[in-house]
């Protein structure tokens, strides 16, 4: 995520009264995976991951991405996170932050 967009995103949690999560969170290391997630609550083990290149057929868009997502978000849930997915666009909508805020509670 580029500077600006992140710059964005902390803003709009702040203005929001969202606590700022953690960045690149390495979630799986009991598994010994170097898995992570671009935010994290990890007390509440809730993760968000703001999906790039959606239409520019980014990492996550082509199959080996694609895959590896697959598996990183199963081994997540297993161990027990709730994965919000966002892309940078969702990153300016009130909704995404109302979304965060609900899931927080």
């Amino acid at each position: 995520m580029k500077k600006s967009d992140e710059m964005i995103f902390h803003t709009l949690l702040k203005n929001n009264d969202i606590e700022i999560p953690v960045a690149e969170y390495l979630f799986a290391k009991e598994l010994k995976r170097k898995f992570r997630f671009d935010y994290c609550y990890p007390e509440k083990k809730i993760a968000i991951e703001i999906e790039g290149g959606v239409w520019i057929n980014g990492r996550h868009n082509r199959p080996s991405g694609f895959i590896k997502d697959i598996e990183k978000y199963n081994i997540a849930c297993l161990l027990g996170y709730r994965i919000l997915r966002f892309t940078i666009q969702d990153l300016k909508k009130i909704s995404t932050y109302l979304t965060i805020k609900e899931v927080l509670k």
